[in-house]
């Protein structure tokens, strides 16, 4: 496993558990930077930030190009996991679409249901597709 695989599980993971406690992703990561046990990758930091910094308009997207689902209505890793990516697609630049939705869809298969990587999938390559059209 590469160490930005294991840094996007990582991401996902504090992702997750702060949108389940309700508490600030960021803040959530601090927190776990002082527990020596259970390490955060800097590039699991950098989409923490990334995603934290632009939920609101990574959300907008979400609710938009997911057909016939609602963020709530979504499993909390599904969410995590597509914001992850979501972030990687439009704002980070030396990691190619393809490799970021097969990425999202490995974490869904390994992490979720067994609709959420198809559902991923679909939700990413949409985006992907319009990606040069939108205002990010």
């Amino acid at each position: 496993m590469s160490a930005r695989t294991k840094a996007r599980k990582r991401a996902v993971d504090i992702l997750f558990e702060a949108d389940l406690r309700g508490t600030d992703p960021v803040t959530t990561a601090a927190d776990r930077l002082a527990d020596p046990d259970r390490p955060v990758q800097p590039y699991a930091l950098t989409l923490i930030e990334g995603v934290s910094s632009r939920l609101e308009r990574i959300d907008e997207l979400v609710t938009t190009y997911a057909e016939g689902w609602t963020l709530a209505r979504m499993p909390g890793v599904d969410r995590a996991i597509i914001r992850v990516a979501v972030y990687e697609l439009l704002w980070v630049d030396d990691v190619p679409d393809a490799v970021v939705i097969d990425e999202a869809v490995e974490l869904a298969k390994s992490l979720s249901t067994d609709d959420s990587p198809r559902f991923v999938n679909g939700l990413l390559g949409r985006l992907a597709k319009v990606k040069p059209d939108l205002v990010v």
